[in-house]
């Protein structure tokens, strides 16, 4: 029985019953705790992201500065190697050029000493064309000359004239 009377006073605790001044004092403990949280941490709290905020943008902006930096150097790169190709192009026009003129030349110069090679060539051929003439003459005169001094010598047959004459000759031909 003893344990049934401390259930039955346990129970007679364990109804709720409504306390207006814990709630009140539970409930102004709320706003000053909310006052000072407002005061101590929400203040610093948003000045902490305030200064986050302005932190990001400044990186925000600072990244755009950057990237319009980039972009304008990215076109000067390219102006600039655009520009180089045209001047590459050039220097390889004027070089064609150039040796297109040097070829001219030497093809021109080459020309002028054929020609003068030949009209050289063409010179000496005939003196010494000349030459050999002269020296023909000379052995037909001299040839004659002893011919006739033979002749003159003694009277000759068709013949024996015939075989004296190829005997100069070949007497001559052995001295060259």
């Amino acid at each position: 029985m003893l344990t049934s009377s401390l259930v039955l006073g346990a129970a007679e605790h364990a109804t709720p019953h409504f306390n207006g001044g814990d709630i009140l004092f539970q409930l102004a403990m709320f706003l000053i705790l909310l006052a000072l949280l407002k005061k101590f941490a929400w203040g610093p709290l948003m000045g902490i992201m305030t200064e986050r905020e302005e932190h990001i943008a400044g990186e925000i902006e600072a990244a755009e500065k950057s990237r319009a930096e980039a972009a304008k150097n990215l076109e000067e790169q390219r102006q600039l190697l655009k520009q180089a190709r045209q001047e590459a192009s050039g220097l390889i026009e004027n070089a064609r050029k150039q040796g297109d003129v040097q070829r001219d030349e030497i093809i021109t110069i080459a020309r002028a000493e054929s020609e003068r090679i030949k009209e050289a060539a063409k010179l000496e051929i005939e003196t010494q064309k000349e030459k050999a003439v002269a020296a023909i003459r000379e052995q037909v005169a001299s040839l004659s000359v002893m011919i006739a001094s033979k002749v003159i010598e003694k009277e000759l047959s068709a013949a024996d004239q015939e075989k004296l004459i190829n005997d100069y000759i070949q007497e001559a031909g052995e001295r060259r």
